[in-house]
């Protein structure tokens, strides 16, 4: 795969010139030949947390060579602080030679995966996130449990510490247990323009309905029919983030879309979004079209705005936390200011030190707790300073995330869509 990626690093790594390609391998420089910016670092979380060099992109790089292009061992101190990192590559946008360490990240996890087990949890996670059956099979049981009354005792009891359940039992929330349906068609005397697909997740399907539904409400009111495509499958950033192949995935949703004849396909989180918009598949003619129709909802909706289409005026404070799959990879955080800018009266301002992540990072706050704790409290103490009336967020991840484990009368993240669809 790595003939396939440009990895250079051009003439801004140093004035030794003493690393080389591997055949058919990425550009690694050598620690002499950093430039010393100190950007990625300073950008870095996990340096943020820890204040030592190991924990830091630069040793990372280190620890990738190894792994990639060395073929050589690495300690388990250096797999330890290699598996730290979040992957919400602020390291590349900091990096004067745009490095790709995200690419790179992903294929030195799935060589490691090739010698490594995993947990039960991570592959029994890793399963129900495959398929969409056995998971809602399993979501009518979340529900009754969390209305059983049964939480706090099988809290103080210690179980789930010891079968390693107990970060993801304080997580959870109450699921939507039916299905979108197929087809959301425009009212009888609507103008249509045309059709487009909603590509709604796996977990956000069911923990992120309201989203959903207000997407498909404003899409039918700027005149576009919705389709939800039962077969439709996971993004697979989770699985590919892990070292395990998304390629089956990535495939099944290339094919379900590419048959439907649409416009678009539009996606609600911008971390699903940060993987779409990366598809490789098989066929490069049908990959390619569905990276050019995979578009952000905030985005598709500015471009199609009607301008005769006025919202409801509101005098709310709004604090808009940009996520790093939409800061760092797909660079269009701007959409969301000025699509909520529809709304008349709105005050909107940028949530103070947008630039640091949740701790959310896909399945990281269930691998790294104790990490991705430290990131959330932070976060959750920039929003309380804040002032705001209300904190959106364009990834289901984050929101899920912030939202979790937290005193009702806190305050909660939406959407930026629930604000706008509230008001059309």
């Amino acid at each position: 795969m790595f003939d396939m990626m440009d990895f250079s690093m051009g003439d801004s790594t140093g004035d030794s010139g003493s690393a080389q390609p591997a055949a058919n391998g990425p550009y690694i420089p050598e620690a002499s030949e950093c430039m010393r910016c100190g950007m990625c670092i300073s950008t870095c979380p996990t340096f943020r947390l820890f204040q030592i060099d190991a924990e830091t992109p630069r040793q990372r790089i280190r620890t990738i060579s190894k792994i990639l292009v060395e073929d050589a061992p690495i300690s388990d101190e250096e797999r330890g602080h290699l598996d730290n990192c979040l992957q919400c590559r602020a390291c590349e946008t900091a990096c004067p030679s745009r490095m790709s360490y995200g690419a790179l990240f992903d294929q030195a996890k799935a060589k490691l995966h090739q010698t490594g087990f995993p947990s039960w949890l991570a592959g029994l996670g890793l399963r129900l996130i495959e398929h969409k059956r056995r998971r809602r099979m399993l979501l009518p049981l979340v529900s009754l449990y969390l209305r059983s009354g049964l939480q706090k005792p099988l809290r103080a009891s210690g179980l789930l510490a010891k079968l390693n359940l107990a970060v993801a039992e304080r997580l959870v929330s109450e699921p939507a247990l039916g299905s979108l349906a197929g087809v959301y068609p425009l009212a009888k005397r609507a103008r249509r323009k045309g059709r487009v697909a909603l590509f709604t997740g796996c977990l956000a399907e069911h923990f992120d309905r309201a989203t959903q539904r207000s997407a498909i409400k404003l899409l039918n009111t700027i005149g576009y029919e919705v389709v939800v495509p039962e077969s439709q499958v996971c993004c697979g950033a989770i699985h590919q983030h892990n070292g395990r192949s998304a390629q089956a995935l990535i495939d099944k949703n290339i094919e379900t879309f590419y048959a439907l004849e649409v416009e678009a396909v539009i996606y609600t989180a911008s971390g699903c979004g940060a993987m779409l918009s990366e598809y490789q598949g098989e066929d490069q003619e049908t990959a390619g079209w569905f990276r050019r129709s995979a578009q952000d909802i905030n985005e598709f909706l500015l471009a199609h705005w009607p301008a005769n289409l006025q919202p409801a005026a509101s005098n709310l404070n709004v604090a808009v936390h940009e996520p790093c799959s939409q800061r760092n990879v797909l660079k269009n955080g701007r959409a969301v200011h000025e699509l909520l800018r529809k709304i008349p009266g709105l005050n909107i301002e940028a949530l103070p030190d947008n630039q640091l992540c949740c701790g959310a990072g896909g399945s990281y706050m269930l691998s790294h707790p104790d990490n991705a704790e430290r990131l959330r409290f932070a976060k959750r103490q920039a929003i309380e300073a804040c002032g705001a009336d209300v904190v959106v967020s364009s990834n289901f991840g984050c929101t899920f995330y912030l939202n979790a484990d937290q005193a009702e009368t806190a305050l909660k993240l939406v959407h930026p869509l629930q604000l706008l669809a509230d008001r059309v």
